[in-house]
């Protein structure tokens, strides 16, 4: 491609995507999942952060892009929302299944520059096992847990990459595609594995890393940490501890047991509530002072936005700026080489408030100022 080049974009769009995230399940993959989400209330916003992705893309490139996809909550309906018509190549079953991903995927390699898919680590899978390295590829991270390094860091970024390599110029590396076992996490085991490689635009600032594993945790640093935040809340506040094994050393050192997966709750030290949903969160919040603790991603950075979407917005507006603790040990910051923190809320305008610099708890008194972008 190249500077008045019409592009030629494909699109698939998990529409089951995300489900589980504010309602506390931890993934979204399988029919039992997906039912047991709904019930919850849960509802996937795929269509619409695709939409994002596409609405960035248009805003930069105008009418050249042809967007070819399948019908319905597939893609045609976010390339509508987005201002664009869509080309429908395929139309699948419903209720759509990763096998449907597949076909779409595979009824489009050969006929486009570049395959955006709207989904989470599961459909990465799936885009992997339909096309392989054959074509360029890129994700709209609008899953629960994005590990692998195929995602841009927000919609509008991955619609930013996109239109950067129409413009031409742009190389591709090979990204991981990993991903966690749903069941394990539910039972408490963190088991992910790598499954290949696609191919995607290299553009760090904006295409996220893949998630590293665990540092190493120095006990005095978590310790510093945990006395730090315990005389946070007071004795009638809150202490809300989003997922993660920094997070969970952390609440062990305090004498409570947590999932390393869940949003935890404690108050005086003890646990209030466990593996809480965003609707759970919201109703303690709103009725008690609260501080939230989270830690990074190591390797990628996300603060907020990856597997801990049960901080939802409103949690975060509740608690308020201030009260949103970072925590990280100076191992987990190194891991980052240098690169900011992430925040992908899923509420544009909070993202923006939250955006500058943020101070990171390193130990008993200690904190460094770090950039969040």
């Amino acid at each position: 491609m190249g500077p008045g080049a019409r592009m030629r974009l494909g699109l698939v769009v998990n529409p089951v995507a995300g489900l589980g995230g504010r309602v506390g399940l931890k993934g979204s993959d399988g029919a039992d999942v997906q039912a047991r989400a709904r019930a919850l209330g849960a509802r996937s916003r795929a269509g619409e952060r695709a939409a994002l992705a596409l609405e960035e893309l248009r805003s930069r490139l105008g009418g050249g892009i042809t967007v070819r996809t399948a019908a319905g909550a597939m893609g045609a309906d976010a390339v509508v929302a987005a201002g664009l018509t869509p080309e429908v190549c395929h139309t699948p079953g419903s209720p759509t299944t990763p096998s449907d991903t597949v076909r779409a995927a595979a009824a489009l390699a050969s006929r486009v520059d570049l395959l955006l898919f709207a989904g989470g680590d599961g459909t990465a899978r799936d885009i992997l096992d339909a096309v392989g390295p054959s074509v360029p590829v890129l994700g709209v991270p609008t899953g629960v847990k994005m590990h692998s390094a195929v995602f841009g860091v927000s919609p509008r970024a991955a619609g930013e990459a996109a239109a950067l390599m129409a413009a031409g110029g742009v190389p591709l590396r090979e990204a991981e595609v990993m991903d966690l076992d749903e069941d394990a996490v539910r039972g408490g085991r963190v088991s992910a594995r790598l499954y290949g490689y696609l191919r995607v635009p290299d553009i760090p600032v904006r295409v996220q890393q893949r998630k590293m594993g665990g540092t190493v945790t120095s006990p005095a640093s978590v310790s510093g940490i945990a006395a730090d935040l315990a005389a946070r809340p007071g004795p009638s506040g809150l202490l809300v501890l989003g997922p993660g094994g920094t997070t969970r050393a952390i609440a062990a050192v305090l004498g409570a047991d947590v999932p390393v997966m869940g949003v935890n709750v404690l108050a005086g030290g003890r646990v209030a509530a466990a593996d809480v949903s965003a609707a759970e969160l919201e109703a303690l919040v709103g009725a008690s002072p609260a501080w939230i603790a989270v830690t990074p991603i190591g390797g990628q950075g996300f603060l907020l936005g990856r597997g801990n979407q049960q901080i939802s917005p409103d949690v975060l507006r509740a608690a308020g700026r201030d009260r949103l603790i970072v925590v990280a040990t100076e191992a987990k910051l190194a891991s980052l080489g240098g690169r900011p923190l992430l925040v992908d809320t899923g509420d544009e305008k909070l993202d923006d408030d939250l955006r500058g610099h943020l101070p990171v708890l390193t130990g008993h008194g200690s904190t460094a100022m770090y950039p969040v972008r």
